[in-house]
């Protein structure tokens, strides 16, 4: 472990299995928090703006004053008070016969018209537009695209979008299957699937909506599916049902306060207006009569190409210097001392720095220069500080695998820098395979007057195909987000490193009043 700066107390297990789901009480509203992003909200506006070009250049949008009045009024009350960054959210009906929905980054949202046909009230097609709402509040497009661009471009991204032409959202998306109806933005976990009804609901008890209509919606969806999967078929290949969907919805309804509002008087309208137009095609059919042969999604991440290219990349880094300058945060949330020859790395936008020495990034022949030798500190905005269990052993989490809960899955320790490291952690080996904890490698300690943590990952690197270290480093926040710190060298320099990681490490000072997201 890098110098004295870790003390020797090992919080044995003390990471606990990623969920973003979380619940204060018994009676208390559930709280959920986005989850991890590299992207920034103003990110999520350019990549929406683009994506809803894409789509409504291959799919017919039905524009009519019944169907726009109806759903712009049902749209309006629901963005009052929808949580997360205050996007403008945007409302499409598409002239297709399935019964779908989806939504895609920055709040541009679209609902087909079978889907608008099948729901018997104005409060069901209110459940569904709330719901697909809570998935862009939560942000769970560009979280699946950040996933997918670290697994792609490595560590170097974590302090920022860095590309060999600086930050480029269009670039990072191009990367993970392009703009338009990019699979990341379409298919979500059940997990994510379970947030978004939560949040749906207490959206729609805000509004003056029983989410009793949310889950009506959803048994008549499971009834078609019986009746007539053909229709329904797209809705569950993107929406995948969490378990005990019904009964999850009306445990959160327990603790919200519904005040009915009068109905907006224009569902009934719109629903005639619909039946008064010729049939509608499937999206399949559209699809094929614009030559894409039914495709509705672009190139996924695993046939995007990866950061790193078919060459081997030499290291030549240079000696680390001894006299040390001062690096400051432009919105003040931290200060740190890095070595004088070391090379600033700062993103237009965001939080993070990566600081390295030349040499410290090379060029594999990828998209991105890959970062073999270096330190990125950035912030993280984690899971919330009371977490559930219940998601320990899902199929889709690694903690594990990596050891992080015990062998029956339990929770070993619950402190909210240890969840929030874990959250992190998780994120970083789901996202890089070749990485693995190192066995008894946590520690405790203090970084800046607050608690912080730290562990060892190890594993063999696809650009230098030699062993890399990654030493990770979170300190806590006052509003339980954390400053994390990863300090990454080629396995042979490691030890060697550890005088300069370690003075580097000292230095960091943390501003908790300074903002941040």
């Amino acid at each position: 472990m890098i110098g004295r700066l870790v003390r020797v107390s090992v919080v044995a297990g003390c990471l606990l299995a990623a969920s973003l789901l979380t619940v204060e009480t018994a009676t208390a509203q559930t709280k959920i928090k986005p989850g991890f992003n590299l992207f920034s909200v103003e990110q999520d506006k350019e990549i929406g703006a683009k994506s809803a070009a894409e789509v409504e250049r291959q799919f017919p949008i039905l524009h009519g004053q019944a169907i726009d009045s109806c759903v712009d009024a049902i749209g309006k009350r629901l963005a009052a008070v929808a949580p997360g960054a205050k996007y403008a959210y945007q409302f499409e009906v598409v002239n297709a016969s399935d019964v779908n929905a989806f939504a895609l980054p920055g709040g541009y949202l679209y609902f087909n018209r079978g889907l608008v046909e099948t729901a018997k009230s104005e409060g069901q097609l209110a459940g569904v537009m709330a719901h697909e709402m809570a998935h862009v509040a939560l942000r769970h497009g560009t979280n699946q695209a950040s996933k997918a661009y670290l697994g792609q471009m490595g560590l170097g991204v974590m302090g920022g979008l860095l590309s060999k032409e600086g930050s480029s959202a269009e670039k990072s998306i191009g990367a993970v299957g392009g703009f338009g109806m990019n699979a990341l933005f379409l298919k979500f976990s059940r997990t994510d699937e379970e947030q978004a009804d939560v949040v749906g609901a207490q959206m729609m008890a805000r509004a003056g909506y029983d989410p009793q209509d949310m889950v009506s919606f959803f048994e008549i969806m499971r009834s078609l599916q019986s009746r007539d999967p053909g229709r329904g078929e797209r809705f569950f290949s993107s929406h995948p049902a969490p378990k005990d969907r019904a009964a999850r919805i009306r445990t959160e309804m327990t603790s919200l306060a519904i005040h009915e509002t009068a109905p907006t008087a224009g569902f009934k309208q719109a629903k005639a207006a619909l039946l008064k137009l010729p049939p509608a095609l499937s999206t399949q059919q559209i699809a094929q009569a614009n030559g894409t042969g039914g495709a509705t999604a672009a190139a996924s991440p695993s046939q995007a190409p990866t950061s790193s290219g078919s060459r081997v990349a030499e290291l030549n880094v240079e000696p680390s210097s001894s006299t040390f300058r001062s690096f400051q945060q432009r919105n003040g949330l931290f200060q740190v001392n890095y070595p004088e020859n070391w090379l600033i790395y700062q993103p237009a936008n965001g939080y993070g720095v990566t600081l390295a020495p030349p040499g410290g990034f090379v060029d594999s022949g990828g998209e991105e220069n890959d970062l073999v030798y270096g330190v990125i500190i950035n912030h993280y905005d984690p899971i919330d500080r009371e977490v559930s269990t219940r998601f320990a052993n899902q199929p889709d989490n690694d903690a594990y695998a990596a050891g992080f809960v015990d062998g029956n899955g339990r929770v070993v320790s619950r402190t909210s820098l240890a969840l929030a490291t874990n959250d992190l952690i998780s994120q970083i080996l789901r996202s890089n395979s070749d990485l693995k904890l190192v066995a008894d490698s946590q520690r405790v300690d203090t970084i800046s007057g607050a608690s912080a943590l730290s562990l060892v990952l190890s594993g063999r690197s696809p650009v230098t195909r030699q062993e890399e270290r990654v030493t990770v480093f979170t300190r806590e926040l006052s509003d339980d987000d954390v400053i994390y710190a990863l300090f990454i060298a080629p396995g042979v320099d490691y030890s060697d490193s550890r005088a300069t990681f370690n003075r580097i490490i000292a230095s960091l000072q943390v501003n908790d009043s300074a903002r941040h997201p």
